[in-house]
Parts: C-alpha cells; structure tokens; sequence
C-alpha cells in the first residue's frame, strides 16, 4: 500500500497519525529535515514543489519537476537518507502560473505540467483549479473548479500509466489561505463550513465516477478546507478547536479521507497536535521553516559581527537587504512601508519574502563567506547561547556540531520538533 495511504488508513482506525508537508527548495531546509527525520527513525518524509516554484517552464526557482526530483535525492544521498523513505507532493498543480491565458490555453499548460510531475515521480498530487483565467467569471464557478480538476486527474492518471510505478494519490479542495500567509492584516477568519466542506468531496466524487475515474477516486485521500489558522505579515491566527469542531466531525464518517491544512505556519505545538487529533492530519508548513532558516542567519551573523575581524566579515544581512531593495520583484505586491518599516518588513514578516532571495549570487556568496569565517575560527559557545539558544541546545545534546551550517539547521530543526510531536506521539482518546 502507498505509504500515504497506509498512513491515512491508520488516522481512520482511530491513531491520531499524520504527516509533515514541507514546502521548500532551500538545501538547508531539505538536509535539516532529512537529518530531523534520521534522528527520529522516521518511516516516510513528504516534501511538496508548488506549481509556481517548479513547473515545466522552470517555475521561480528555475527547476522543472526531474530537478526538483533530483535535487531532493541529491541531498538524501549526501545524507545517507534512504530514497525510498521519500515522498514527493505537487501542491496547487493547476492553471496558476498561466492565469493571463484563456482557459483552454491555461489549462493545456496544466495538463503539460501535471504529466512532468507524474512522470518525474511525485505521486502527492494537490488539483487546484479554483483560479479564474482571463476570460473566465471571478470568482470560478465551482461546477467548473470541478470539471477542470478531473481534466488534470485524467492527465496524471495518464502519465502514471506510462511512467509505471506507485499510482499517484490525490489531494482536492480549494478553500486555502493565500499561499505564503495573508497579503493584508488579519481581522477575523472563517472556518469552512461542514456543509460546504461535504459538498466539495461529493462534487469531486461525482465527477470523477461520470469521468470514468474510479480507482484514482480511491486514492484521494484528503481535501482541503480552512480550518481557521492563517498568519500575516505580523501576525497569528491560532488553530482554537471549538471552532473547527463541527468541521471535524464531518470528515470523520467519510470513508479514507481526512483534511489537508495550509499556513500551519507558526502555530503552538499544542496547536499543531489538536490538528491532527481533530483529522486535519497533513499538515503543510513552508515560510515557517525558511523563517528559522533566516533567524538562524541573521544569528549568525551577529556572531560574525562580535567575533570576526571586521576586515574579513561576510556581512550577509547588509547585503541581503540591499539586494532585496534593488530587486523588490518578490515583495512589492507584499509590503507598503517606507523606511525603517519597509526594512523591518524586509527582514521580519513572517509571510518570509526574504526566502525567494537566497539564491542571488550576492547573497549566497555573502552566505559562503559568512560560514568560512566561523568555521576557520570557531566561536565560543557563549556567542551560540546569546544569538541560538535553540542551536545551543542541539549542540549541549550531541545532535549539532559548532559547525555554522549545524547551527543553522538545528535551528530548523526546533521548528520541526513541533511538527513530529504532532504527527507522531500521542493517540487520540
């Protein structure tokens, strides 16, 4: 049985099981999460590209889905972290990058991406058609939401069938947070409805029969929904259970399925763990991750600035914020302030706008610099306490070394202790 299945079929025998969706494409992000899931013996990790971040066209990161494939296993490799072990998961797959087209003509790339997907081996496929092309009614019709995403399904069920290998399994529903947290400031948000949330599943189920499209019905195993957690760019909607109760409930009469929640992101782990109880057991977290990468960062930085001779110092937060102030491409949308706002903007929010410019050859290079310098000379571990307590705690327990890109890491890593307490430790009453 695939091992998503497997695992979901196990949350509807009554453990309160689910699984970690990271979304990123940083190296140091996969490579922590791979080393998390060494320490903890994991059985499965689940790694997600996103239809802008890696399509056909090379997406924003300028990776089509065998790079992204490729990239990934790479990073196993060096690890030790056995292939196997890996899922792989395209989230949003759709029309979204090719929303300036007609439909007919969007939704052609879809299909073209969707079989690069499948055929590069993510069996993880998320249908979201819910974006309105040009031409198209704002908002989409959902009876058309619907019709186009069983045109995607049909598409990587055929590219399944000429690829071979483990059947894909599938993800519906469009009621998401806005992909990367909120654009504007939070002031209230509503959890989808039980009635709404059963209506999409029988809309899809129908459809998907009158396609001809049976089995890979029953290999959809979850549907998104809101379940009442979002973040801004300062700000947190945590995950209160009273609210998403009845939501809950709903889901738990229908047969192998359960909900998939988005912008996880900087929710408790008490939060996180009443998720998954509550049966929205994949849980999907990106910016979260890069945040700490990027906290683990400017850490290490300041650590540069008390122990480096300044002649030598890499500076890789000054150059950050500069390149991000000659290329606003990646934020502008995003942030409004002036001044010291905007650079507190730029640095701080928690929707991590920062993480599209990492791989600017300024900023890697400073990156470079910055951990030559602390691995040529070592700081005392006085210097971790003060700017990573969280690494410094790795590094007292034997899970970090005083290597800078350990630091880092571990510092990831606490975030994903929070998410495997959620996933793996506990059984609902």
């Amino acid at each position: 049985m695939h091992a998503l299945l497997d695992l979901i079929a196990r949350h509807k025998q009554g453990h309160a099981t689910g699984v970690t969706s990271v979304c990123s494409a940083h190296p140091i992000v996969i490579e922590a999460t791979l080393r998390h899931a060494q320490r903890h013996d994991q059985d499965l990790v689940l790694f997600e590209a996103t239809c802008n971040q890696v399509n056909q066209d090379g997406g924003y990161t300028g990776m089509r889905p065998a790079d992204f494939v490729a990239f990934v296993h790479a990073i196993a490799d060096q690890v030790g972290f056995d292939r196997s072990r890996i899922a792989l998961g395209g989230d949003h797959l759709g029309p979204n990058p090719w929303t300036a087209l007609q439909a007919d003509a969007a939704m052609d790339k879809a299909e073209a991406m969707m079989a690069a997907y499948v055929a590069a081996g993510f069996r993880k496929i998320h249908l979201d058609c819910s974006m309105a092309c040009s031409g198209d009614p704002s908002p989409l019709p959902e009876a058309e939401i619907v019709r186009r995403a069983v045109r995607l399904a049909r598409a990587a069920e055929a590219a399944w069938t000429e690829a071979g290998g483990e059947a894909p399994v599938y993800v519906i529903g469009t009621e998401v947070p806005v992909p990367g947290g909120a654009t504007e400031d939070l002031e209230g948000l509503a959890v989808t409805t039980p009635q709404a949330a059963l209506a999409t599943i029988e809309a899809h189920r129908v459809a998907f029969l009158e396609a001809g499209l049976e089995p890979a019905w029953q290999r959809v195993l979850a549907s998104v929904v809101q379940p009442g957690v979002e973040f801004d760019h300062h700000a947190v909607i945590d995950y209160d259970p009273a609210k998403a109760a009845a939501l809950s409930q709903a889901i738990a009469a229908t047969p192998r399925m359960v909900f998939e929640a988005h912008s996880t992101d900087y929710q408790t782990a008490g939060a996180l763990a009443a998720l998954v109880r509550d049966h929205f057991a994949i849980l999907k977290v990106g910016p979260g991750l890069t945040f700490a990468l990027r906290e683990a960062l400017w850490g290490l930085d300041a650590i540069e600035r008390e122990w480096i001779d300044p002649h030598q110092q890499a500076r890789l937060r000054d150059v950050a914020i500069r390149r991000m102030h000659e290329q606003p491409v990646h934020w502008r949308r995003y942030y409004h302030g002036n001044g010291h706002a905007l650079d507190i903007d730029l640095q701080y929010s928690l929707s991590d706008r920062i993480r599209y410019y990492w791989p600017d050859a300024s900023i890697e290079l400073a990156r470079r610099q910055l951990f030559d310098n602390l691995r040529d000379n070592p700081p005392p571990i006085s210097l971790v306490s003060q700017f990573l307590p969280h690494a410094l705690h790795a590094l007292r327990n034997g899970t970090a070394t005083l290597d800078p890109q350990s630091l880092a890491m571990a510092h990831v890593s606490a975030v994903l202790d929070d998410y495997h307490h959620a996933c793996h430790d506990h059984d609902r009453s």
